[in-house]
Parts: C-alpha cells; sequence; structure tokens
C-alpha cells in the first residue's frame, strides 16, 4: 500500500513538472526567433540607412556640379553678351570714321544750322520744335530744286552746362532727331546721312552769356557734294 502512495506521489510530480519544462523551453524558443528577426532588421535598417546616405552623397555631388555647371553657363554668357557689345560699338566707331572720311573728302554747298537762339532747340531737350521742321523743310526744297546727289552731315552740339558726357549724349540725340525727321518726312536714305555729337567741345558762342549759351544749342546740317 505505502509503495502504491510513492509511484501515485511520483507520477503527480512528474505530471506536475513536465508542462513547466515544456512552457519555459517554448519561451526560449519564441525568444530565440525573436531575437534572430530584430537583429536581421537591425541589419536591414543599417543597410538602409547607409543606401540613403550615399543616395543623399551622390545627390548632393549631382548638385554641386548642376550648380557650377549653371554658374559657368552664367558667366559664359555675360562674357559672349559683353563682347558682342564691344563688337557693336568698335562697329559704330568704324562707321562713323568712314562716313567722316568720306565726308572730308566731299564739298561742302551749303549748310543749315538749328539753334535756341531762334526759336528752336531747348535747353535739355532734343525734341523738334515746329520752327526745327520748317527749317529742315524749306533746306529739302532747295536740295530737290538742285537736284544733286548729295551727302548730309548732321553734328549735334550743345552748351558747357551740365557733365560732358551728358553733352555728347544730348548732342548725339539732337542730332538723330534731325536725321529721323528727315527720313520719314522726306524719304533721305539713311546712308546718305551722318550723324556726328560734338557735345559742349565745339562752341559758336561764349557759354558765359546766355544768349550764347542759347547759339551754342543747336543742330547743324552740313550738305556735301
Amino acid at each position: 500500500m505505502r509503495k502504491q502512495v510513492m509511484v501515485f506521489a511520483l507520477s503527480a510530480a512528474t505530471l506536475a513538472v513536465a508542462p513547466a519544462c515544456a512552457t519555459k523551453g517554448f519561451v526560449r524558443e519564441s525568444v530565440g526567433e525573436v531575437n534572430e528577426k530584430v537583429t536581421t532588421l537591425g541589419k536591414t535598417v543599417e543597410e538602409t540607412q547607409e543606401r540613403v546616405r550615399q543616395n543623399e552623397q551622390k545627390i548632393g555631388e549631382v548638385d554641386s556640379k548642376a550648380a557650377a555647371a549653371n554658374s559657368a553657363a552664367s558667366s559664359a554668357q555675360k562674357s559672349a553678351e559683353a563682347a558682342s557689345g564691344q563688337a557693336q560699338e568698335v562697329g559704330k566707331r568704324a562707321d562713323a570714321r568712314s562716313s567722316a572720311i568720306e565726308a572730308e573728302t566731299r564739298k561742302l554747298i551749303f549748310e543749315t544750322v538749328i539753334s535756341e537762339d531762334s526759336g528752336k532747340f531747348k535747353f535739355g531737350a532734343a525734341e523738334l520744335p515746329d520752327e526745327a521742321k520748317a527749317a529742315i523743310d524749306q533746306m529739302v526744297n532747295q536740295l530737290k530744286a538742285d537736284k544733286k546727289a548729295v551727302w548730309i552731315e548732321i553734328e549735334g552740339h550743345t552748351d558747357s552746362v551740365g557733365d560732358a558726357k551728358y553733352n555728347e549724349k544730348l548732342g548725339m540725340e539732337r542730332a538723330e532727331a534731325v536725321k529721323k525727321y528727315l527720313y520719314e518726312q522726306h524719304q533721305v536714305p539713311l546712308h546718305k546721312m551722318n550723324t556726328i555729337s560734338y557735345g559742349e567741345d565745339k562752341p559758336a558762342s561764349d557759354n558765359k552769356t546766355r544768349d550764347g549759351r542759347a547759339q551754342n544749342r543747336r543742330v547743324v546740317i552740313k550738305v556735301l557734294a
């Protein structure tokens, strides 16, 4: 009877311990799998981060190269524009010089002076007033009556008030205004006319007086043959 009790007790103890051992084993196995997955996932994240870092570095290099290329292109364009401007300026000077040389070889027939003292060009202005247009019309009628092949040189002049560069520009604007009127109103060919500005360099009278300055603000139209 005592042996039977002992056997029953051992059997019960075995049955009680067996599930506990099985549960711990399952937990250890599950934890191991989780740890392995976490480790694998950690490596994957690190690899992804490294790829992202490398891609960002490559993108940065591409952006730097693109910025450098844009800068170089902009610099090249500015250089080309500057060279074009210089070429145009040289061309204008060459044309003006060529026209001046041609004019020097011609004979002066007559000239017309349009100045402020006769109610024409005003101080600081380049617009043609009616009096100036009337003087030009009279000159053209004379040319038509003469029927000669002529060359017209138009000189722009100013007084000495103000900056010399400004006066040179103003003198050219006055000369160009006369040239434009001759072309648009009387169909004088552009290649038969030459404009030049002397600014304040060739005064017709004394710049110290009001009347003298009025005479210096003028355009001289020379007709050559």
